[in-house]
């Protein structure tokens, strides 16, 4: 996913749908259309900061956990980006990460 634009979107809607609202739900609480949401969320419309700060209040989250999007790559970069993290953690890293993918695959 190449697109800041589309990845903003995508991590719009993740937020959204962790807190269990819905997207007319969102758009009504933010004081826009619904169609408009759709929009950004999908990347293909940018939000304006005055509406994103309204949707973060809304979300009872900080500005910057919109661009938190590295989660989003495509598969190839995030097993990259596992690897080097796996190759430079010490033991002790190492059985913590193992404990923890355990855990949520199981």
């Amino acid at each position: 996913m190449s697109s800041t634009k589309k990845q903003l979107g995508l991590r719009i809607k993740e937020l959204r749908s962790i807190k269990k609202i819905t997207q007319n739900k969102l758009a009504e609480l933010i004081d826009i259309d619904s169609k408009h949401l759709s929009k950004i969320e999908n990347g293909r419309s940018y939000p304006s900061f005055d509406t994103l700060e309204k949707i973060a209040n809304s979300l009872d989250i900080e500005l910057n956990e919109f661009f938190m999007f590295s989660h989003l790559q495509n598969k190839t970069l995030i097993i990259e980006e596992i690897d080097n993290i796996l190759k430079n953690s010490d033991e002790a890293k190492l059985q913590l990460i193992y404990k923890l993918i355990k855990n949520v695959i199981l």
